[in-house]
């Protein structure tokens, strides 16, 4: 096991013949990773890459994409609904 610069050991895993790496489970606690929980990569300023769980909420995801148009009025979605109203034959 390696030493970092500032003490304390470095943790490391290997990458398969399919890109796949185990992280040990030190690290997953300390970053509160479990099954399912997506990470990012994050380029760092010094050309390295910062591991970061994708931990958004929804109410996180708000405003993420853009709108542009002005709301519509209830009067304006009723017509809107209203237009695209189709009858259906039976039978």
């Amino acid at each position: 096991m390696a030493e970092r610069k500032r003490g304390g050991p470095v943790l490391s895993a290997a990458v398969t013949s399919k890109g796949q790496i185990t992280i040990p489970v030190d690290v997953r606690v300390a970053l509160g990773l479990r099954a399912g929980v997506r990470v990012a990569f994050v380029p760092t300023p010094n050309g390295s890459y910062e591991l970061v769980p994708e931990t958004r909420t929804v109410k996180a995801l708000k405003g993420i994409v853009g709108w542009g148009a002005a709301p519509l009025e209830l009067a304006e979605m009723d017509a809107a609904v209203a237009g695209n109203v189709v009858e259906r034959p039976r039978g």
